[in-house]
């Protein structure tokens, strides 16, 4: 019924409510109407299963890596100079992650692999959708390739077919089928949770020393999911991203691997936050 931002919408009017107010300085809406499309998009066709045989937890082993501003600055070094400013971290990480985890999966070279991440759309609708929708207003741009042109070409294919997908994704931002169920039955999936808002929510105490996730790779097969979190430094100050992999355990090790060729990986900063 709800995203991320309508979720943190929700919680941060009753923080305003536990704190006194009568009622929440941004009124709750409800305009499902506003939300219609004309467009055929990927996510809705099925995608062979790049896992043969669906692994279950006791088969997979979690990590998370961080990604700080020398990892993202050695990533973006790989780009294009047309590339170069215009590519958001978000892009940059996610075609990281994806390439290298296509690497350590080792598909056959013909099958596709699509990736698809959650979007907020509020921005892009004309009229705009007001202020104070609380409903589910995610796009899921979706990026796919051949198993071999995703290992065989540079970093920064990857990144020209994130951008690709997300420029399709804004063009026709949403639809109601859309936004209750799509098919995507193989791949990967990320979804950035770094600018949520809940670590801004007070319900009187003040504000949360973190807010969001519980735990990574949440679902119903946590090894396609991938979620982003904000990192913080000893000074409480947000320095990087960590994001939580789940794979195979010998293809954990390939997929460290390419990173580690992509990425400096030094004492002061390094990728691997956690084998938990």
């Amino acid at each position: 019924m709800s995203d991320g931002a309508g979720i943190a919408q929700f919680m941060s009017a009753v923080g305003e409510l536990a704190r006194g107010a009568g009622v929440p300085s941004t009124p709750p809406v409800w305009e499902r109407h506003l939300l219609n499309t004309s467009c055929t998009h990927h996510e809705h066709k099925g995608i062979p299963d790049i896992i043969k045989t669906v692994t279950t937890l006791n088969e997979v082993v979690r990590r998370s890596f961080s990604f700080g501003t020398d990892q993202i600055s050695a990533l973006r070094s790989h780009l294009p100079p047309h590339l170069r400013r215009c590519t958001t971290t978000f892009e940059i990480v996610t075609a990281c992650l994806w390439r290298c985890r296509t690497i350590a999966l080792s598909p056959q070279p013909d099958e596709e692999v699509g990736i698809l991440w959650a979007m907020n759309s509020r921005r892009l609708f004309d009229p705009p959708i007001p202020d104070g929708y609380y409903g589910n207003c995610c796009i899921h741009p979706t990026a796919i390739t051949t198993s071999e042109s995703l290992s065989k070409n540079p970093y920064h294919y990857a990144v020209e077919l994130l951008r690709k997908a997300k420029l399709d994704a804004m063009a026709d931002p949403m639809i109601i089928k859309r936004l209750s169920h799509f098919s995507f039955v193989g791949g990967y999936a990320v979804s950035d949770a770094r600018h949520l808002g809940f670590e801004d929510v007070d319900f009187g105490w003040g504000k949360a020393v973190y807010g969001g996730v519980a735990k990574g790779n949440i679902g119903f097969v946590p090894e396609l999911l991938s979620l982003y979190v904000p990192c913080k430094n000893n000074k409480g100050e947000i320095s990087g991203i960590v994001v939580s992999i789940c794979l195979p355990e010998n293809a954990m090790e390939v997929f460290t691997k390419e990173l580690e060729m992509l990425v400096e990986n030094n004492d002061k900063n390094p990728m691997l936050a956690s084998k938990n």
